[in-house]
């Protein structure tokens, strides 16, 4: 008896952890336009995967998919849960359109409110999706529509319950990819129906400075700044203010960053004059492209404690983005701050799957998980 005491104490640890790992959220996004195939995505790093777009027709308010994005949207949840036969998949609906009139328009009518809901519920189900994700809508200041897109919730939520009990499968997942801060001006997301009936809300805490924008350099992911309210730690406390709890959230991990040239190659630090964007078309790079680019042309390399960011120098081209070190201090944050989970953005962008590694390797080094007992890893 007293063995088995002693055996029970030593593995409790280990097997609470287990249950803890496999509640925590390790999600990500795979975009239809990526140069990398689904087959590629190491689904074994993941709880969540999310396939990206659906759109929403702008005449009939129908969900509707590309016919060039069908047939990877019809595979997806079956080539992932190849290699992992656990994962959730969801399916993306892109909201981002001019002044997201179509979404407004859907959310303000009954019967185009309807004949959205019902279609995104069929087609999820058709394609083998285990739920839904909202992409881009802002906080609006206009109370109405923000109004209006509480009722979208409540009715979809009512629909998604409703079909479940009529089929007798698990109801689906309902989720949102939200503004990192949720609201403008006096005007809010509508919290109290989110509340209700989203599982989680994606908070996008990246892209706060691109290089086609701002004439200085940048950390576009800041967990932190000094300087202002654009941080990732600034929104979530006003999220927690509006009343998220944090067991809603889920914080955006960028596997991207941004590229400047630089106005005097010496003065690099960030915030530093900058001319807009470098090497691409937008300044944007993958986190594989720029480790790439730095084994060709790194000069210096460097990460910033106070911003969360690393950065790489070579001449005047000054790239910000997030590698390993950035990466393990916001996993880090998420556990500390209660935080549901992660979900990154895009997850083909990874080199060699170094990035999600870490962040599996950060919450196990941290929180002592034992990779015995831990099956979500």
């Amino acid at each position: 008896m007293l063995f088995y005491i002693i055996s029970l104490l030593f593995f409790l640890p280990s097997l609470t952890s287990s249950s803890e790992a496999q509640t925590w959220i390790k999600a990500g996004y795979w975009y239809t336009g990526s140069e990398s195939p689904v087959t590629d995505i190491d689904s074994t790093l993941f709880t969540h995967l999310t396939c990206a777009f659906a759109h929403i027709n702008s005449s009939t308010y129908e969900l509707s998919i590309s016919p060039s994005d069908e047939p990877y949207i019809s595979t997806f949840t079956d080539i992932v849960r190849g290699k992992n036969p656990s994962i959730t998949t969801l399916l993306s609906i892109w909201t981002e359109d001019s002044n997201f009139t179509t979404f407004f328009s859907m959310a303000a009518q009954p019967s185009h409110r309807s004949t959205f809901i019902e279609s995104s519920i069929q087609t999820a189900r058709l394609y083998g999706f285990h739920g839904l994700d909202l992409y881009g809508i802002k906080p609006d200041t206009n109370t109405t529509n923000m109004e209006t897109m509480g009722i979208l919730f409540d009715d979809w939520r009512s629909a998604i319950n409703r079909e479940s009990t009529d089929t007798t499968r698990s109801p689906l997942l309902l989720t949102m990819a939200g503004h990192y801060l949720p609201s403008l001006n006096n005007t809010s997301y509508p919290m109290d129906s989110i509340r209700r009936n989203l599982d989680w809300v994606h908070i996008i805490s990246y892209d706060y400075h691109l290089s086609t924008k701002q004439n200085f350099t940048a950390a576009h992911s800041a967990l932190y700044d000094p300087s202002s309210n654009v941080s990732t730690d600034y929104g979530i406390k006003e999220w927690i203010s509006r009343g998220l709890p944090v067991t809603k959230m889920v914080l955006g991990l960028a596997y991207h960053g941004y590229a400047w040239t630089l106005v005097d190659p010496k003065n690099n630090a960030i915030g530093s004059p900058a001319r807009v964007r470098a090497r691409t078309l937008d300044g944007s790079m993958f986190y594989k492209f720029i480790k790439s680019y730095m084994k060709c042309y790194g000069e210096e390399v460097g990460y910033n404690s106070t911003y969360v960011t690393n950065y790489c120098i070579t001449g005047s081209v000054w790239i910000g983005y997030d590698d390993v070190e950035a990466i393990r201090t916001k996993v880090s944050y998420v556990r500390e701050k209660g935080l549901l989970g992660y979900k990154v953005w895009q997850v083909s962008a990874d080199e060699n799957w170094v990035l999600s590694t870490a962040v599996n390797e950060e919450y196990t080094n941290r929180y002592g998980v034992n990779h015995l007992y831990d099956f979500s890893v």
